[in-house]
């Protein structure tokens, strides 16, 4: 799986693609900190409101 976010109204992006293994699951940041990537995914909280 892949996942690339941009930031509203700004520069900033998130891209990484995600593998489910038989061994466990496995992240890989793409051209970026993998601290950067861990702290969006696990801050994320989806918009609720329906706008795109």
């Amino acid at each position: 799986m892949k996942l690339f976010a941009e930031e509203a109204g700004g520069n900033d992006y998130i891209s990484l693609n995600f593998y489910r293994l038989k061994s466990g699951a496995r992240l890989y940041p793409c051209e970026m900190s993998r601290g950067k990537v861990l702290s969006f995914v696990l801050g994320f909280v989806p918009d609720q409101s329906g706008a795109a």
